[in-house]
């Protein structure tokens, strides 16, 4: 029997680090209707979107090597630019169904309909409906984790821990000399001065001359010494989103990267601090409550910025927490412009600040300081109307003001939750 051996060439897709291109595509993975801001019927989600996106990334995200890119290609001067892009249409469909596979997406189980609308073939043609795709809770989780990682590299944060506080306590992390057990503290022991000073007390009691009896060291409790540690407190914090038009008006998508900063947030308090609780807030006309695994899909509603239902809404979720800190984290860009009235109705005034609607958001921020709650706000504009808006309700609720952009949100709300800074950053 004669074996033939050619050189080996590889698959284009063992040179492909799938992760890393799901991170690229996050801007598409967590749309929230920037590319469509009409508020049409139309989704972003589509299988045209995500193949436009992958063969971006391919080329201009670095998640391919060049040479991977020159051999795909092939050479110019062969003229065969159809089996080119063959070719290439085949790795992406590849790589879409990968994705799939690993769990990122969802997609129909059939995508020849797909694949015929895009060559104008089929019954339909060229206006056949778009077929979409779904995204995964495992693309989430993994998009907050990359998030996460992201925003710490840029902090310079190798590790992080919980939140510290001037005050000691004992059972917690030692950071200080041991001390001698008192009544009340946690009785975290530290082995070896505790041993010791049995051993001195036995030689002291015997007037330096003594030996420790067959070998056995008799504790007592005046040798107890317990560990010092900082004390770490737990944090209840809901997280106000504005998620009104203006987050994806005016040629700037203001609202994925404010969910991104959720998600990474999310991923921080599971691994690092599983004592604190998060929730997270949407407000815009009203406000409601959402599920955090949801907050990866949802888009801007509708066109008004009811703040105080969002700061009243998240008092009575924060009232049922028994934590040491409870704080509001709220991301906007607009004044407040409505307002939720005692027989349901909205009241709304698309100029900002009215006289009524911003007492009585100040008066929602009085009762939330009045509850032990801190207002931490972070602003995706710089209006001079609303600046001054927002250092009063700093003012009252004695929190802080951030006045930030989305490329820097997500360092400003970590640096807070971590640091506890007292500054105002402008």
């Amino acid at each position: 029997m004669k074996y033939r051996y050619t050189k080996f060439t590889g698959d284009v897709l063992d040179d492909l680090d799938l992760q890393d291109l799901v991170a690229k595509l996050s801007d598409l993975l967590l749309s929230s209707g920037f590319g469509n801001p009409y508020a049409t019927d139309e989704d972003d989600k589509t299988m045209q979107a995500l193949h436009d996106a992958i063969l971006d990334a391919l080329f201009n995200g670095g998640v391919l090597p060049e040479e991977t890119i020159e051999r795909l290609l092939g050479d110019p001067a062969d003229g065969d630019q159809e089996g080119t892009r063959n070719q290439l249409e085949d790795l992406i469909q590849q790589i879409i169904e990968r994705m799939g596979e690993e769990g990122y997406i969802t997609t129909p189980p059939d995508l020849e309909a797909e694949r015929q609308r895009r060559a104008g073939r089929g019954a339909g043609g060229p206006d056949q409906p778009p077929v979409h795709f779904e995204v995964t809770d495992k693309a989430l989780d993994f998009l907050g984790y990359r998030a996460l990682r992201d925003l710490l590299g840029s902090l310079g944060k190798s590790s992080y821990g919980r939140h510290d506080t001037r005050e000691h306590a004992t059972g917690v992390e030692a950071v200080a000399a041991p001390k001698h057990y008192e009544f009340g503290d946690t009785l975290n022991l530290d082995p070896a001065s505790t041993l010791l000073n049995a051993v001195q007390r036995t030689v002291r009691n015997a007037g330096g001359q003594g030996r420790l009896g067959a070998g056995r060291i008799d504790v007592t409790y005046e040798d107890l010494m317990v560990a010092q540690g900082e004390y770490q407190s737990s944090c209840a914090t809901v997280l106000m989103l504005d998620c009104s038009h203006s987050m994806i008006l005016y040629g700037e998508d203001r609202f994925t990267p404010a969910k991104r900063v959720a998600l990474a947030m999310a991923q921080l308090i599971k691994t690092q601090y599983p004592g604190d609780s998060l929730k997270v807030v949407l407000f815009h006309d009203s406000a409601e409550e959402i599920p955090l695994a949801e907050l990866g899909r949802v888009r801007v509603g509708p066109y008004y910025t009811n703040t105080r239902a969002g700061l009243k809404l998240a008092r009575r979720i924060l009232d049922r927490q028994r934590k040491d800190m409870r704080q509001i984290i709220m991301i906007t860009d607009g004044k407040p412009s409505a307002l939720t009235q005692p027989d349901g109705r909205i009241y709304k005034n698309a100029f900002g600040l009215d006289p009524f609607i911003v007492a009585e958001t100040c008066a929602e921020v009085a009762a939330c300081r009045k509850s032990g709650i801190m207002i931490n706000t972070f602003m995706l504009a710089r209006d001079y109307d609303l600046v001054s808006f927002v250092r009063r309700v700093a003012h009252i609720s004695r929190g802080k003001a951030y006045f930030t952009t989305p490329y820097t949100l997500g360092q400003y709300v970590l640096m807070d939750y971590m640091d506890k800074k007292t500054k105002t950053i402008h």
